[in-house]
């Protein structure tokens, strides 16, 4: 089995989305089968890369950050959000009792820690708060995960 996490943007440019999209779909095409997939499907990299997953046949699996996750999703991303989590093979809700960004960044590090490989839909800049992408990558690194970085060169958030 190949464990494979993600964290990533959760707005990504619309000049990048077909790129993301395309990359997140090869790296799961190379990984060894059985695939698992590990999200907090939030909005934008985290939906992105759980709909690959589940096209490529693998098991999604959900570490929510905390109750009450529901109110950070807008309707459309609240819709996908439960569509997903319909179709998880496990969910781990955290002990959190609500939305905080040490919520998120645990949620991220139970990613990584599940994860034998992590792709990163990353432009490579500083998080923008505790428990943002760059912070997961530093930790997944931390643990020797192996990271594979998806960005469009020249597009910036």
């Amino acid at each position: 089995m190949t464990a494979v996490g993600v964290t990533g943007h959760q707005r990504i440019p619309a000049e990048a989305l077909d790129f993301v999209s395309n990359g997140i779909r090869e790296c799961l095409a190379a990984q060894q089968r059985p695939l698992v997939g590990y999200s907090s499907l939030a909005v934008g990299a985290d939906q992105m890369f759980a709909r690959a997953v589940l096209d490529a046949e693998g098991d999604l699996v959900a570490i929510i950050p905390c109750q009450g996750y529901e109110q950070t999703f807008d309707i459309d991303g609240l819709v996908t959000y439960r569509a997903l989590l319909n179709r998880c093979a496990g969910v781990a809700v955290l002990d959190f009792a609500e939305p905080t960004e040490e919520a998120f960044m645990e949620a991220g590090k139970r990613v990584m820690e599940a994860s034998d490989a992590v792709v990163a839909i990353w432009d490579g800049q500083p998080a923008a708060g505790l428990g943002g992408t760059a912070d997961a990558v530093a930790y997944a690194n931390i643990l020797g995960k192996e990271v594979i970085v998806i960005w469009p060169r020249g597009v910036v958030r």
